[in-house]
């Protein structure tokens, strides 16, 4: 099948195709005509994909994981590398949130601190324009 098929059977536009053949991820034939031909196959694969991007996994981490990979799911055969893989990145996440609620947790504490004043004059530091969104 052509990448427009692909594209229309998966759900997933023809760029990002590209981009995940660019990545190792996904594999094409080129017809006599240059064109990209896919196996039935490269539908799962695309599905994988889709489903371990959800997972937060890098586009690396998903060429290293899906060799292991089976199914649309997709099921991971559980090797030690693979674990090891996953356990990483998990620990990785892990960090991010505790940064980030800390970081809440301190804008929570000046938002706080800032509705408790009097309202008096600005102090001279003031921004005369809002923070960006």
């Amino acid at each position: 099948m052509r990448i427009g098929e692909l594209s229309r059977r998966t759900g997933v536009k023809a760029h990002q195709l590209r981009y995940y053949e660019a990545q190792g991820l996904l594999e094409a034939d080129r017809g006599a005509n240059g064109y990209r031909e896919y196996g039935d196959a490269a539908v799962v694969r695309v599905k994988q994909i889709r489903h371990l991007l959800g997972a937060g996994l890098s586009s690396e981490d998903i060429a290293y994981l899906l060799p292991c990979a089976a199914g649309e799911a997709p099921d991971l055969l559980g090797c030690p590398e693979l674990l090891a893989a996953m356990r990483t990145r998990l620990r990785r996440l892990d960090d991010q949130m505790e940064r980030l609620a800390r970081s809440r947790d301190a804008l929570t504490g000046y938002i706080d601190a800032a509705e408790r004043t009097d309202g008096g004059s600005p102090p001279a530091f003031a921004c005369a324009e809002p923070l960006p969104a």
